[in-house]
């Protein structure tokens, strides 16, 4: 456990109540939850989608928090909006939720209402609302996890609920969900499809750093490159400790995929999806932690190889 920070929280200010979440198309965990049955509770709502790395990276804390504030009156409830079309299959996400261990309640927000109701804009966000229903407190993006659970602990004690201790808790989150390198990541995430697409160069050969190429018939699509046929690659040169990528198989069925750094396996430089000699299966839809560099960080070269067609390839993000 750490020690509290020097820094405080105040001032507290209203934000505004808790919206609702009755446009929720489903919920998974708990039958659906509402603004007065959570009236005496403090709330902490987490939008979040499937794929996203800097949710992922807050997972840990949130998991961790809604186990040991749960008793004291904590009610931790996700939201999962997706980003992707993907995202918006509730079987993905019941998936999703039982694979990354989501304990708490989670509402299913695949038409955006809940979203709009909070006028959200990120993935990840926390807000957190008081036992009368009134939200004190948000937070965009990743970090700022001590001042999250002094928020907590603080509404707990305003709302006459017992805290179990006044130390924070220190986590040290591994695999998908360990803390970015922040100090040596110097590539940036990147879209796959017309939309966003950015740094996509003529070839494979001499890459620029942060730049991507892809060999073989693909087709670029707005929301993600598509392969076509057998024998496609995808490149990408980069500056970071992981590489990560969202993949989809059009068709459903396992495509087996090889990755390769600088031309070799990766050996202890894998990710947690491939083996020692790089080698992997695309199954469910979902990010897929491909390298994590135990070594000096450099500039490398990053493939994967595709045998099948039907491979759906969204956006490569960092650590």
């Amino acid at each position: 456990m750490s020690t509290r920070p020097s820094a405080g929280i105040d001032p507290l200010p209203v934000e505004g109540r808790l919206p609702g979440f009755d446009g929720a198309t489903g919920w998974l965990n708990a039958e659906p939850l509402t603004t007065d049955g959570l009236r005496g509770r403090v709330v902490l709502v987490d939008f979040w989608t499937l794929t996203c790395i800097n949710w992922l990276r807050t997972l840990g804390y949130v998991r961790a928090w809604a186990e040991r504030y749960r008793d004291s009156g904590l009610v931790v409830v996700g939201v999962h909006t997706p980003e992707f079309p993907f995202e918006g299959d509730a079987e993905n996400v019941r998936r999703s939720v039982a694979s990354l261990n989501v304990p708490y309640p989670v509402a299913i927000d695949t038409d955006y209402e809940v979203w709009r109701a909070f006028a959200n804009h990120y993935w990840p966000a926390v807000y957190i609302a008081d036992v009368e229903g009134r939200i004190r407190f948000h937070h965009y993006g990743e970090g700022a996890y001590d001042q999250c659970e002094l928020v907590i602990q603080r509404l707990l004690g305003e709302g006459g609920l017992r805290s179990p201790a006044d130390e924070l808790l220190s986590i040290v989150p591994t695999g998908v969900e360990a803390q970015a390198d922040w100090t040596h990541l110097e590539s940036p995430e990147t879209y796959l499809g017309s939309e966003q697409g950015r740094n996509l160069a003529d070839s494979g050969d001499a890459l620029p750093v942060n730049n991507w190429a892809l060999v073989g018939d693909w087709a670029i699509e707005s929301r993600a490159s598509v392969l076509n046929g057998p024998d496609g690659r995808i490149l990408f040169r980069f500056h970071a400790r992981d590489v990560n990528l969202v993949l989809r198989s059009r068709e459903g069925a396992p495509v087996p995929f090889r990755v390769l750094v600088d031309g070799q396996p990766p050996g202890n430089a894998r990710g947690v999806d491939v083996d020692n000699d790089g080698n992997g299966v695309l199954v469910e839809p979902r990010l897929y932690q491909l390298i994590r560099e135990p070594g000096e960080i450099v500039d490398r070269t990053f493939e994967i190889a595709f045998d099948a067609p039907g491979v759906e390839a969204y956006v490569f993000t960092f650590g």
